[in-house]
């Protein structure tokens, strides 16, 4: 195969494999990148999220995450669900409506680089999910699959933003998409005006440790902070505030991935089916949901810092 056969091997078992969308850019260091990164550490939006601070040398450049990286092909995969929740009392993000998106992305990114290996030969390569150090919207961008919006998403014009974003790099050259250049944000501020907690501040810069997604989430400590009374807007896990305002997300359809199916309990949990749940059930009921992650005494966290308890 040639550059150009192998490029249109790789987009087509993407679709193949489940993708919405897939962009390709050459391996390189993004220098403009390292420098907004820098800028966000030094000024300690990640909060607690220390993690962010490590790895910074790979994170900008992905021949230092992968040895030898020729290209870096990004995959876009929709989760937004058919069916909203029925009890807005409570409110999870929806990416965690159904299974773990981790381990259905990786499944996907293990099946791709096998299948490469097959078809075109020996190929050294590795696959990413927002676990790993890479800049996955900058990659994004760089091959063309849409832009960085205000509240920080990558926006996709066709389908807006309720993507999960996946990397798989590898050591093999390829035929480059053009970046996206243009953002057509204008001077939309729906996403700013709308969030409860003014964590989007200006030029497309996000205090992580004043996002309901951190306090819920990522922040381990069982202390919310008190002036964080009253701002949560009733959401629980995550918040998709600046996205279900995006005027982009008029666009977005309902994703065919099986994986992604809502879990009937989420769906449908009262706030007293939630204060009840025992760590048995809860274990059972979400042992393969992003739930997990806060574990029942997160949520139980959540749920009294909600109520006021």
């Amino acid at each position: 195969m040639n550059n150009a056969q192998r490029t249109y091997f790789i987009k087509q078992l993407a679709s193949q494999t489940g993708f919405n969308y897939c962009g390709i850019a050459r391996a390189s260091k993004l220098d403009e990148d390292a420098r907004r990164l820098e800028q966000w550490l030094d000024k300690g939006l990640q909060g607690s999220m220390k993690y962010m601070e490590n790895y910074f040398d790979l994170r900008v450049d992905p021949t230092k995450l992968m040895p030898g990286a020729k290209s870096v092909i990004t995959l876009l995969l929709n989760y937004f669900p058919a069916e909203q929740q029925h009890n807005n009392d409570l409110k999870i993000s929806k990416y965690a409506y159904g299974k773990d998106y981790h381990e259905v992305i990786k499944e996907k990114l293990n099946f791709m680089l096998q299948s490469i290996k097959e078809n075109i030969g020996e190929v050294n390569g590795r696959g990413f999910v927002d676990s790993a150090p890479v800049l996955e919207r900058s990659w994004a961008v760089k091959s063309g699959l849409g832009w960085v919006g205000k509240n920080g998403n990558l926006i996709n014009k066709m389908n807006g933003s309720y993507f999960f974003i996946a990397t798989l790099i590898i050591d093999l050259d390829l035929d480059y998409d053009d970046p996206f250049v243009k953002d057509f944000c204008g001077t939309c501020t729906k996403c700013i005006d709308a969030c409860p907690t003014n964590a989007i501040m200006e030029d497309k810069v996000i205090n992580g440790s004043k996002c309901i997604s951190y306090f819920t989430i990522e922040l381990k400590e069982m202390l919310i902070p008190e002036e964080m009374k009253g701002k949560f807007d009733n959401w629980m896990f995550g918040c998709d505030t600046c996205q279900d305002v995006c005027p982009w997300n008029r666009f977005a359809k309902p994703t065919n991935e099986i994986a992604f199916t809502p879990i009937p309990e989420i769906l449908n949990f009262t706030t007293n089916n939630w204060e009840e749940i025992t760590t048995e059930s809860f274990k059972k009921i979400f042992q393969n949901s992003p739930l997990k992650r806060a574990k029942l005494n997160g949520i139980k966290r959540n749920l009294k810092f909600i109520n006021n308890v």
